[in-house]
C-alpha cells in the first residue's frame, strides 16, 4: 500500500521569522489522519529568517534529527554542546530525561531551510545525548546513504529506535530499497521531483509505505529522505 501525503495538504504557519510546514500533527495543527506514522512523529520543513530561530526550550523522551537543506543552523544545549549544522550534517539529539536547547539561524544575511524530525524512543528515561556527523555530497549522490540507525551502522548517527534514515541525491539513475517482511517506510521529497513505484511526487510530498517488498525511486536533481521503520 502506498499513500501519498501531498505537500499542499500539510499544516502551515508563517510567523514572519519562521515559515513552517507540518507533515504530521504539530503544535496548533491537528489532523487525525496524519498524527504520525509508526514511531515517526514529526517532519517539519522549516525556513527561518536571517538572525531568527528557536530560543532555549525543553524536550524530553524524543529522538530529534535535524537535516539542513540550505543555509546554516547554530545549536546550543544544556549538555554543553554547541556548533553549526550545514547541508550534509546529520544532527541527532536524544532528549531522554530532559534537555534544553536552542536552534538559531547562524547567518544574519541568509535564510536557513531544514527538516526537523522527531522519532519516539524505544524506551523512556534514557540519558540525554548528542551527536553530529557529516555526509558529503559524493556519499549521497546516486545512492541511498544511511545517515541514522539504531546501531550507528555505516558510520551513521545512532538513534534509540528501530528505524534507519537514508538520504539520497538523485542523479537520473533509479534507486531501489527492499523492505523486510513486517517493515514499513516513509519517503519524504526534500527538494525537486521524483517518481516512486510509478507515483509522481513533488517537493514536500510524503509517501507512506506498507506491505510493499520494495520501492524504486527515480528522479534527477532531487533530494529524498527514506525512513525504514518497524
Amino acid at each position: 500500500m502506498l499513500q501519498v501525503r501531498k505537500a499542499s495538504e500539510r499544516g502551515h504557519a508563517n510567523h514572519g521569522w519562521l515559515d513552517t510546514f507540518h507533515t504530521f500533527s504539530f503544535a496548533d495543527y491537528y489532523d487525525p489522519a496524519f498524527a504520525g506514522f509508526r514511531t515517526l512523529r514529526v517532519i517539519n520543513e522549516d525556513r527561518v529568517a536571517p538572525g531568527g530561530g528557536f530560543g532555549t526550550h525543553a524536550h524530553r523522551d524524543m529522538e530529534i534529527v535535524t537535516w539542513v537543506l540550505e543555509g546554516s543552523l547554530a545549536h546550543k544545549d544544556s549538555m554543553g554542546n554547541g556548533g553549526v549544522i550545514r547541508p550534509g550534517d546529520a544532527q541527532r539529539m536524544s532528549a531522554g530525561t530532559g534537555v534544553r536547547h536552542s536552534e538559531m539561524n547562524a547567518s544574519d544575511e541568509e535564510p536557513v531551510h531544514f527538516l526537523q524530525i522527531w522519532i519516539l524512543p524505544d524506551r523512556p528515561g534514557i540519558p540525554p545525548s548528542y551527536e553530529q556527523k557529516r555526509f558529503e555530497e559524493s556519499e549521497r549522490r546516486g545512492v541511498l546513504r544511511r545517515i541514522a540507525s539504531p546501531e550507528g551502522r555505516d558510520g551513521s548517527v545512532k538513534v534509540h529506535q528501530d528505524v534507519s534514515i537514508y538520504n539520497a541525491l538523485l542523479d537520473g539513475q533509479p534507486l531501489s530499497h527492499p523492505f523486510a517482511p513486517g517493515r514499513h517506510g516513509w519517503l519524504q521529497i526534500a527538494r525537486g521531483e521524483a517518481e516512486v513505484n510509478g507515483l509522481k511526487l513533488l517537493a514536500g510530498d510524503g509517501l507512506a509505505i506498507a506491505e510493499e517488498p520494495s520501492v524504486t525511486i527515480a528522479g534527477r536533481e532531487a533530494e529524498v529522505m527514506l525512513f525504514d521503520l518497524n
